[in-house]
């Protein structure tokens, strides 16, 4: 039987060590950012994987999360508040939660993974110590052009997976529930805010940071071979993932808190 208070203490000083690698690459990311335009070729190419490659998935969702926002929005609706107010509550629902959360879940599933899996190979087969001896920051190459089309990327996915959502929930609403165009659309106006959308967008904007820092991060600890490269995939996505609902919290609680 193991040591419970040896477990916590493995565990805690993990935990530590972590957080310490993660400031000292945001430092470092930080550093080299004013750099990254100089080599923008390089993040050309990651905004094409993270956003471009995405899209399809991305629209596939948002479709049926509006869909799922009007019909879930109705039934609570009924019988107490007017259905003029349907296009209101998905639309506010989509552009600041529903919109720049899935969005960023769906993108840490699959690009989140995707940076980690690469960089762990290049850690494993010692291709980043190669740049190290060749005097190249695998930072500078590697680490910034991510972080920097991640923070690009994240709101523009969100600004079409909020379009299609709304337009998901108008279609499901005039097909379904029995709320014409006119009435769905007018009621996305009322109590319209252009404060939602750019503290959706800004949200969005965090995420992509998130995924981009924790793939890299996680990546660059990878030891143990192909086996060490697929546990670091699951920590990314795992700890991306957490990481995208505590900071939409807290996000949530400055932004639009009373």
């Amino acid at each position: 039987m193991r040591n419970p208070f040896r477990v916590v203490g493995r565990k805690t000083t993990l935990f530590f060590e972590d957080l310490g690698g993660i400031a000292l690459l945001i430092k470092n990311i930080l550093l080299e950012l004013p750099g990254s335009f100089k080599r923008f070729h390089l993040t050309t190419e990651q905004m094409l994987f993270m956003g471009v490659n995405s899209l399809p998935l991305i629209l596939v969702t948002s479709v049926f999360t509006g869909g799922v926002a009007s019909v879930q929005s109705a039934y609570m609706f009924s019988d107490y508040v007017p259905m003029r107010y349907l296009g209101t509550a998905v639309g506010k629902t989509v552009i600041m939660e529903l919109g720049p959360v899935l969005t960023a879940l769906v993108v840490a599933g699959r690009v989140g993974a995707a940076i980690a899996a690469e960089l762990g190979t290049m850690k494993v087969t010692e291709q980043i110590d190669a740049l190290e001896t060749l005097a190249l920051d695998p930072v500078k190459y590697l680490v910034v052009p991510r972080f920097v089309s991640g923070i690009i990327m994240l709101p523009i996915l969100t600004v079409f997976a909020d379009f299609i959502a709304i337009l998901g929930g108008l279609v499901v609403s005039v097909s379904f529930l029995n709320v014409s165009a006119y009435t769905f659309l007018n009621g996305l106006k009322l109590f319209f805010r252009l404060r939602d959308v750019w503290g959706g967008l800004f949200k969005a904007m965090t995420f992509g940071g998130i995924i981009a820092l924790i793939g890299c991060y996680q990546g660059f600890r990878t030891t143990g071979g192909a086996e060490g490269v697929g546990r670091s995939t699951t920590r990314a996505v795992v700890l991306a993932s957490v990481l995208i609902l505590i900071t939409d919290y807290i996000l949530a609680s400055f932004l639009f808190g009373t």
